[in-house]
């Protein structure tokens, strides 16, 4: 930091975070939550609690003359022993809705995971500072994109010259639900998630609730879903049903009408769009569970495999194949009677022939290219004047 620079320290609060359900006070500043506390309560699974934590999404949005921003932070990075490192956490700073600059975190906690044997291990660090400069003069609208991928407690924000809330400029709010795809894995930085390119192309205010891992129709989503003010909804569902080979199709369809019959109970008559799987060759006909593949690990790459049998599809387990007909024929079913409901192929978004363009790197997660091209298809099928989220007049 300058010690010459006059600055303005500001009070973070719900009035500057955007896209967090909740804002949790903790020793350090404020943990934006993506569950609701009651939510987190009713599921004690680790990976849904390091993901929800994490804040694809949210970012701090403001209006300033300030040429110069700092933020100070406190990220709790993970790292998976035996597997190549994760990328590191990216701040991006967007002004006027423009990316202008991007900054890599610094201090912080490391959690340590024995792939292996899911064991545990905790190194404290200290507070980090991101620091932008040399910003455009004259107001402004700010936002700052916090890590998709890094848990990430908001400690302080300095700026040279004051700073007020920025509304959302009359846009509407785009309320997704979906799994590690959707919170952004493998994506080059926060803004750049599939659902937050879209969200830039389609002019509207996203509530990205992707959640690594933990799309499973969970009834508490659903809820946090009713709850949550939006004017646009989607749910993207059945990757992670697959590879955590969680139930059969006799649950999963009356579990789909369920968490769908739970969002409506608050939003009426929001449009609401269903997404089923984009194309993974792994798991398209080869039910789960998934599994991390060991002789790649051994030469230092990460992959997944499929470990169920095909043959057990006839027994009910779950594949990709199966869950785009199923939640086909249910959001035909319902439609009937809900003229707000709709139904995307996930496979439109990204297919077999993209796979053969653009693979998998990891077997399961698209990398920055794949995200931008999911990210434009969705927002040409969706927010243009014959999508189901086109503007109204």
């Amino acid at each position: 930091m300058h010690s010459r620079t006059q600055w303005t320290t500001t009070r973070l609060s719900e009035d500057f975070v955007a896209g967090a359900l909740e804002l949790e006070r903790t020793d350090h500043g404020l943990l934006p939550h993506r569950l609701p506390r009651q939510a987190r309560s009713q599921c004690t699974d680790g990976q849904l609690a390091m993901a929800e934590s994490q804040p694809s999404g949210v970012r701090l949005v403001f209006r300033t003359c300030a040429t110069v921003v700092e933020l100070d932070t406190l990220r709790t990075r993970r790292v998976y022993l035996g597997a190549p490192p994760r990328p590191a956490g990216m701040y991006d700073l967007l002004v006027d809705g423009h990316l202008v600059a991007q900054a890599g975190g610094s201090g912080g906690n490391t959690v340590s995971i024995e792939l292996s044997t899911g064991t545990t291990s905790r190194e404290s660090g200290p507070i980090g500072t991101v620091r932008f400069t040399d910003l455009p003069a004259g107001m402004k609208r700010v936002e700052i994109w916090l890590p998709h991928n890094e848990t990430t407690e908001l400690v302080s924000l300095r700026t040279n010259a004051p700073i007020e809330p920025a509304s959302g400029e009359g846009r509407r709010v785009w309320l997704h639900h979906g799994s590690s795809i959707s919170q952004g894995s493998n994506a080059a930085s926060p803004s750049s998630t599939w659902p937050a390119l879209a969200a830039a192309l389609g002019g509207v205010d996203l509530v990205n609730l992707g959640f690594g891992g933990s799309a499973l129709l969970d009834p508490f989503t659903a809820r946090a879903l009713r709850d949550t003010r939006a004017d646009l909804i989607s749910i993207k569902i059945g990757i992670n049903l697959v590879n955590a080979d969680l139930m059969r199709m006799r649950a999963f369809g009356p579990a789909v009408h369920g968490f769908l019959d739970t969002i409506r109970d608050g939003h009426p008559d929001t449009p609401l769009m269903v997404v089923s799987p984009i194309f993974c060759p792994i798991h398209e006909d080869t039910p789960g569970p998934g599994a991390f593949d060991t002789d790649a690990l051994r030469n230092g790459h990460l992959r997944f495999v499929a470990t169920g049998n095909p043959t057990d599809r006839a027994a009910g387990k779950l594949t990709l194949r199966a869950i785009r007909a199923e939640l086909e024929a249910i959001v035909t079913k319902r439609a009937a009677e809900d003229q707000h409901l709709h139904y995307l192929d996930g496979s439109e978004l990204y297919g077999e022939a993209d796979y053969a363009e653009l693979p998998l790197p990891d077997r399961l997660h698209p990398d920055a290219a794949t995200h931008r091209l999911i990210g434009e298809r969705f927002a040409k099928r969706t927010f243009t004047n014959n999508g189901a989220f086109a503007p109204t007049a």
